[in-house]
């Protein structure tokens, strides 16, 4: 990409120091999860609830040994390496470790992980490294005044619980600042019109396609788009407007649709329209233009969190029919509807492109989601579950104001309150898993005292056994995920066979991601500890039960307090071959009332 006046310089005062603390960070995580998940199997030496680890490696001219410490948590007994910790003794010398990358290769032999994937691995920590260490101490990047979608671009604390959680392999470091959301860019998407006979279209059934792509183009765009179309020669009836990420066409669309270019099949619009901005899921942009209007979540052919970020056709046909399927379940239910007024933002049209390879590779793909400004209230603000456990530039949290306002306590209660009782009864009472994690969850609040919960991501974050619905007649017909989908992503899918994978997968992003995050953070920026935290957790999960006693069945079967639950592993995953979903068991700290504060 070539550089223009004023943009800025990803590269400069990059310097050591900056790249020490991110490679610090990106490590930590590295060794929390690997310990963690017993990956590694480091020699231990407990000092109260700390602990010193330390592992034996190999350089190429001599022995390696890293040493580093950890603090164990009462949340699922996790472990969080200590800041600034990690040291790696090499001959005589010791140091600062940095490079993740380098901790793969030193200590492979005790991995016991296939060499291809502990190299890809490898990169993915490098390139996350560096991404963290060129927005390290760059305040402008993070600019924050109280806003929704200020909080999307400045959480950028990516996945807590993943290594790679900023990889973004496919991205230089000038498309980073042009299109990663810590900076905070604006952008217009590239518009192509497709003939319909190549696209699949998904919609809700109350949708009008014509008048709702009309609409989202504006008054203007749409009638430029036709105009060009008819100055084309071609009828503009013919055709959809599909929007398409600008990195996605420079870099993978264009030299794959020149046939199609050709023979006017898909005819290129350019830019045009309203702006957009990443949030951070970084393929996910909300309108920066228009706030009540729909986010696009367009296919990207990047990695980030291990993950391709193109969208599956399977995943764009299922995401309006299971949006409308949540919808009636939850409309039919007053405690959601009227009690918990809980929003969903749904993806109301999906367009996948269908022609040659890129319908199985979802490089053309497109979800259109429901803008959460559409559905506050008056004197409602909104912000994403992670902004609860960042820290501003001046290292303030952002919720300071809040708890100071309300008090640590009773702020955390009514956040509880707020926060699981919706995601809890519609496992419970409905048997519908859902993945309600990080930006999945977003919080609606009056002035910073919790309200109520918006959800959303369900064209796959969704999980359930179709026989264990409260109402099985009425479960969406779905697009059957393809087994070569499987092979590379065992864990995506929305049917599942046993009642625990259900409560496994909701429990895992709700309480283990979400809520242990805050725990931590609650814990040691304002004294509230742990142990209280999850008591009063499970008092919100008690009083539900209390509330529907003729569920007591169904409680059981979606035990959120069973003693031992299942959580992904996500290093694991990386290291190992996909053949299998790779779970392991973790203490529950909902299970018993703990001792203590």
């Amino acid at each position: 990409m070539r550089r223009v006046a004023n943009e800025p310089d990803p590269l400069a005062g990059l310097d050591s120091g900056a790249l020490v603390l991110a490679g610090q960070r990106v490590l930590g995580r590295l060794l929390d999860a690997l310990t963690y998940e017993e990956v590694l199997r480091p020699e231990v030496r407990w000092e109260g609830d700390h602990v010193t680890f330390s592992v034996s490696g190999a350089a190429a001219d001599a022995p390696v040994r890293y040493v580093w410490r950890a603090r164990r948590r009462h949340s699922f007994g996790r472990l969080r390496t200590v800041p600034g910790t990690v040291q790696r003794h090499h001959g005589s010398q010791s140091e600062a470790a940095f490079s993740p990358e380098r901790f793969l290769r030193e200590v492979s032999e005790g991995l016991h992980a296939d060499s291809e994937r502990l190299a890809g691995f490898g990169e993915e920590l490098a390139r996350t490294l560096l991404n963290e260490a060129v927005v390290i101490d760059r305040s402008s990047c993070h600019s924050f005044d109280g806003s929704y979608d200020a909080f999307e671009t400045a959480a950028s604390g990516g996945h807590p619980s993943h290594p790679s959680y900023k990889s973004r392999i496919g991205f230089n470091l000038a498309d980073n600042v042009a299109f990663g959301p810590e900076w905070g860019p604006r952008f217009q998407p590239r518009w192509l019109a497709v003939r319909r006979q190549l696209l699949e279209v998904s919609a809700l059934p109350v949708l009008d396609v014509d008048a709702f792509l009309a609409a989202e183009l504006g008054a203007e765009v749409h009638h430029r788009l036709v105009a060009h179309l008819s100055a084309a020669g071609v009828n503009p009836s013919d055709y959809l407007p599909v929007p398409v990420h600008p990195w996605q066409w420079r870099e993978r669309l264009l030299p794959r649709l020149v046939g199609e270019l050709a023979d006017r099949t898909v005819i290129a619009m350019g830019a045009d329209g309203d702006e957009y901005q990443p949030q951070q899921s970084i393929r996910t942009l909300a309108n920066a233009t228009v706030a009540q209007k729909a986010s696009l979540k367009l296919a990207l052919s990047i990695v980030n969190t291990s993950t391709v970020r193109t969208i599956a056709a399977h995943t764009v046909a299922n995401a309006p029919a299971v949006t409308a399927w949540l919808r009636r379940v939850v409309d039919a239910d007053p405690y959601l509807v009227e009690e918990l007024r809980l929003v969903l933002l749904g993806e109301v049209l999906g367009i996948s492109f269908c022609s040659g390879g890129l319908l199985n590779s979802g490089e053309l793909s497109v979800i259109w989601r429901e803008s959460v400004h559409a559905h506050l209230d008056q004197g409602e603000g909104a912000v994403p579950f992670t902004a609860l456990a960042q820290l501003d530039p001046d290292g303030r949290p952002f919720i300071a104001s809040w708890v100071e306002d309300q008090g640590v306590e009773r702020f955390t209660q009514r956040l509880l309150q707020v926060a699981v009782p919706p995601v809890v009864h519609l496992l419970s009472a409905h048997g519908v898993g859902l993945e309600a994690h990080a930006q999945n969850m977003v919080l609606l609040h009056r002035g910073g005292v919790p309200a109520r919960v918006a959800l959303r991501d369900f064209s796959d974050g969704v999980r359930f056994v179709p026989a264990l619905l409260a109402d099985p007649a009425s479960r969406p017909v779905l697009r059957p995920v393809p087994v070569s989908h499987l092979r590379v992503n065992r864990n995506s899918y929305l049917e599942a066979k046993n009642p625990a994978d259900v409560r496994d997968f909701t429990h895992d992003a709700l309480f283990f991601v979400n809520l242990a995050e805050l725990a931590m953070f609650l814990d040691d920026h304002y004294g509230l500890a742990e142990r209280r935290f999850w008591n009063l957790a499970r008092a919100v999960v008690l009083d539900h039960r209390r509330r529907f006693p003729a569920l007591v069945d169904r409680f059981l079967l979606f035990d959120v307090l069973a003693p031992r639950v299942g959580i992904e592993q996500l290093a694991t995953r990386r290291l190992l071959a996909d053949t299998e979903v790779r779970i392991q068991l973790a203490d529950n700290p909902l299970a018993h009332q703990a001792d203590g504060p």
